[in-house]
């Protein structure tokens, strides 16, 4: 037994036992480079407007029927029995026509159960949606006035 692991370690050269030849190469260094190069977007940084108004665009989902309203920064509408308070709107300042974003609290009157707390964003209104079983609400547009 011992003499096979040595034979295969080609020691037993002059016991006539033919060795086989072992060669060892040297790897190559990891590359230092990631082999799919990184594509970074670049963000980039838009200043906000804030404004006083925001519109908004209600929706009753059983009978199709739409209302737009608006509301003062600070200030709350009824919109098909839900609460709609506005806390902020931003719009973009070299646009003031584009993309619009509101802080909302929308909720049941009559309880004060919240079903909407958070940022709204006019052109994704399903990024962050109310989510109601009838109604619907999002925001068209912010402006100064």
């Amino acid at each position: 037994m011992l003499r096979a692991v040595l034979c295969a370690l080609s020691l037993c050269a002059a016991s006539g036992v033919a060795a086989q030849s072992i060669s060892v190469e040297e790897l190559a260094p990891a590359p230092v480079a990631p082999l799919v190069p990184e594509n970074r977007e670049r963000v980039e940084r838009v200043e906000a407007e804030t404004g006083n108004l925001v519109s908004l665009r209600g929706l009753d989902k059983v009978n199709g029927k739409s209302i737009d309203v608006e509301v003062r920064s600070g200030g709350s509408v009824e919109i098909f029995g839900l609460l709609v308070t506005l806390r902020e709107c931003r719009y973009p300042a070299e646009n003031p026509t584009g993309d619009a974003y509101a802080f909302l609290s929308i909720r049941d009157p009559q309880d004060g159960r919240v079903f909407f707390d958070g940022w709204m964003i006019a052109s994704s209104p399903a990024l962050n949606a109310l989510d109601h079983r009838r109604y619907d609400v999002w925001v068209l547009r912010c402006k100064s006035v």
